[in-house]
């Protein structure tokens, strides 16, 4: 920990540092968007409408069913496309256990077809009719796929909620460093900053442990030439993970420390609650662990040095 002005101006005693840090945990960053991606739905479900106004020709065939299925098929067969989405799945390709005693597997391949024959047709025929989906256009007086599809849209785009918080957690500390950067105008600040990007920004050649390490901001001061690498996460719950991830901040700060350049850690949500001695040990060990509270409190002047 190497903010001891900014815990001393806020009448924090050095000893309790960490106690300050914890105890304003936020318990959500969630705003009311955080539910559902409604333009995300709604883009999802475009992406299929042509092909699920095709398909909504057999809902409620179900006498004739099969001869109606291989009818529209012939005429289209790119509504296989909209197989895995009838199924709550995003996949193009699967391979499933088509007999549990001798373990036989079919694929399936979610893609218009170049050559339509009768063995074909059978082949699609046979996953709709296993899966259910014929039970879905037959037996469940389903009145249009469009709307179907969006419920389906709603209920996989709520299971995206964890990816949400990443991004929600990311674009709150955006605001913060374009603030700060409108402030102090010797500062500029990139998003999503891989080796290349910071050479091609800031000039600034830096050494990473991967060819893919993406770092979520990367803050530069024109002046001085010093660069800032900051990580962000949010936890709202506990696990078994939060350990590991104190462990790999430890290491990281070592990493990008022994180069001369600045590394900041600000993460938040009380789910830390659970692991609090494994983030001790990387808030003793690192020069900056921060939350929101502290950010909002202006604690970037601090580590900046533009206050004393």
């Amino acid at each position: 920990m190497n903010y001891q002005n900014f815990i001393l101006k806020n009448n924090i005693r050095t000893e309790n540092a960490f106690e300050y840090l914890y105890k304003n945990f936020l318990p959500t960053i969630a705003n009311h968007t955080y539910l559902v991606d409604w333009q995300k739905v709604n883009e999802n479900k475009s992406k299929y409408e042509l092909l699920l106004n095709n398909l909504n020709f057999l809902l409620n065939k179900k006498d004739n069913f099969k001869d109606n299925f291989n009818y529209l098929f012939r005429q289209n067969p790119a509504i296989v496309e909209a197989f895995p989405i009838l199924l709550a799945s995003r996949e193009t390709k699967l391979e499933l256990i088509d007999d549990i005693i001798t373990l036989e597997t079919k694929k399936y391949v979610f893609k218009k077809p170049n050559l339509v024959n009768n063995d074909l047709i059978e082949h699609y025929y046979s996953f709709i009719e296993k899966t259910g989906l014929k039970k879905l256009f037959c037996d469940y007086n389903i009145k249009n796929l469009i709307d179907y599809v969006f419920g389906v849209e709603v209920g996989l785009n709520s299971n995206a909620r964890k990816n949400r918080t990443g991004v929600s957690m990311e674009n709150i500390v955006s605001g913060y460093l374009e603030q700060f950067c409108k402030n102090n105008l010797n500062f500029t600040y990139i998003e999503q900053a891989t080796q290349p990007k910071i050479k091609e920004h800031f000039n600034y050649e830096i050494v990473t442990d991967k060819n893919n390490r993406r770092f979520d901001f990367a803050l530069f001061n024109k002046i001085t030439k010093k660069l800032y690498l900051i990580e962000v996460n949010f936890y709202s719950s506990g696990g078994s993970k939060l350990k590991a991830t104190a462990g790999e901040y430890q290491y990281l700060n070592d990493f990008i420390t022994n180069q001369g350049i600045e590394f900041i850690w600000i993460t938040d949500g009380q789910g830390w609650l659970t692991a609090l001695n494994s983030l001790e040990e990387t808030f003793n060990h690192n020069n900056y662990v921060i939350n929101l509270h502290m950010l909002k409190n202006g604690i970037l002047e601090e580590i900046c040095q533009l206050k004393n």
